[in-house]
């Protein structure tokens, strides 16, 4: 154990970070959130309330698009893992992207004055474009995590630190994104879309060339290392901790975007008062943050994937007695998404720094080592399960006889009020069983990087 210590105090891999450079880093994912929750919360209701497409076209276009997008994030991570710059392999890509995601953000909440097939098509093309843009930032951006440090702790805190300031954007989008729509848009909607995202667009971009200048990438491949993208994609699919990550993302991605998705009709069709929305997620991207800070805590105490049990288990008890809080019982509601947000918001820092393990155990295993690939098709789940989540939103709204701008039926009701709660509870629980089979954690975790550390100062590495 000393030995280990001694090597975390001087080695360049093992470093641990300034809280600048932790800070420049999160503050990345704030940028991001800029779009990621803008989609979450508001997308679906904007193409059904004010782009004017139904509920079940728009479901599908957003898992039709989702799912393509998701394949292309292996793509990005394999000329990731390539890019030769003097600046780095990821860093650079945070300067390249950020305008062109920031038009086609613009683009994507802009409404043409076409025929409901026309909408439908240019839906598809700027979403698409949108996704595809992101996954160029974002994928790098992931990835640098995993090679700023290898200290688990410093990576657990760094991981922290983004998904705070990810949370505390997200706070700020779901709070001020309707207010803004409505004084951008001085009673038309549609402009005020538009203009809010030319708002967010520039905010985003500036933020991405801040944490490019406050990084630093330490850790590159082996010197000898020469793979194809395909061998870089047989590593991950025998990597069975990472196996494990890929499915519990998917399955907690669902219950993220299910209750994101799903406020804006809760609140407007179930419970009847849509004036408490932007605070009822304002208070649940805060219980995020908050449990985001605390994930550092707990693992000094919690190794990961216990805690990810125990978090995942009480957000599926909390979230089925959430379905029997009555309609008027307003506290209840918000105390309950607080306490649930709270247990979910260090599932991200968690789950994270998890995969930046997965990618040593993979240079352990095979000598090779493929970072960005290994997050990217993290990203990969994350994206099919929030289209999933998103698409079986908006199909059971159309299945119950979800009418847009009207009076909902008491079966739309009910279907409304379980897709808030329930549902994403039965996520959760799900999740628990997934989580029971990771096994790289203490003392397994510690020895290989240890390992990993000894190789790296061996003659001829």
């Amino acid at each position: 154990m000393a030995q280990i210590q001694d090597l975390e105090a001087t080695s360049s891999r093992l470093t641990r970070l300034r809280w600048r450079e932790k800070l420049g880093y999160g503050l990345g994912d704030l940028g991001f959130n800029f779009y990621w929750t803008t989609i979450a919360s508001f997308l679906a209701a904007f193409y059904t309330d004010v782009f004017g497409i139904s509920a079940a076209a728009a479901g599908t276009m957003m898992f039709v698009t989702r799912i393509i997008d998701a394949f292309t994030d292996p793509l990005m991570g394999a000329v990731a893992d390539r890019t030769r710059t003097r600046f780095g392999k990821f860093r650079p890509w945070l300067i390249y992207a950020g305008l062109p995601m920031a038009g086609a953000g613009v683009l994507t909440f802009t409404t043409p004055d076409l025929g409901e097939g026309g909408k439908l098509i240019w839906a598809y093309a700027t979403y698409s474009m949108l996704m595809l843009l992101y996954t160029v930032l974002n994928t790098p951006y992931s990835a640098l995590s995993g090679v700023m440090t290898a200290n688990t702790q410093e990576r657990t805190t760094l991981v922290s630190a983004r998904f705070v300031f990810a949370f505390t954007g997200g706070a700020l989008v779901n709070k001020y994104t309707l207010p803004l729509v409505a004084w951008f848009g001085g009673g038309d909607d549609i402009r005020g879309w538009q203009m809010t995202m030319v708002l967010y667009g520039l905010v985003a971009a500036t933020i991405f060339a801040i944490t490019f200048l406050a990084t630093k990438e330490r850790i590159q491949p082996p010197p000898a290392q020469k793979t194809h993208p395909l061998e870089d994609l047989r590593d991950l699919l025998s990597n069975r901790p990472w196996v494990i990550l890929f499915i519990l993302a998917m399955v907690i991605m669902m219950t993220f975007t299910m209750r994101s998705g799903s406020a804006y009709y809760y609140f407007h069709y179930y419970v009847e008062r849509p004036d408490l929305l932007p605070n009822y997620l304002l208070w649940q991207m805060l219980a995020y943050a908050a449990g985001a800070v605390l994930a550092p805590v707990m693992t000094r105490y919690v190794d990961k994937a216990r805690l990810l049990m125990i978090l995942m288990g009480l957000v599926g008890v909390l979230s089925v007695i959430f379905y029997f809080v009555p309609r008027d019982m307003i506290w209840a509601m918000f105390t309950l998404n607080i306490l649930i947000s709270l247990c979910l918001g260090p599932k991200s820092p968690l789950t994270w720094s998890m995969y930046a393990d997965t990618a040593d155990y993979n240079e352990w295993k095979t000598g090779r080592r493929a970072t960005a690939m290994t997050f990217s098709a993290a990203t990969f789940a994350q994206k099919l399960g929030g289209s999933l989540g998103s698409a079986g939103m908006l199909w059971v709204l159309a299945a119950i006889g979800y009418v847009a701008n009207q009076a909902q039926t008491g079966a739309s009701q009910q279907g409304i009020a379980l897709l808030q709660t329930a549902v994403p509870g039965a996520f959760a629980l799900l999740a628990v069983g997934v989580i029971a089979f990771y096994d790289l954690t203490g003392e397994q975790l510690e020895r290989l990087q240890h390992e990993l550390e000894e190789r790296s100062h061996a003659p001829g590495s």
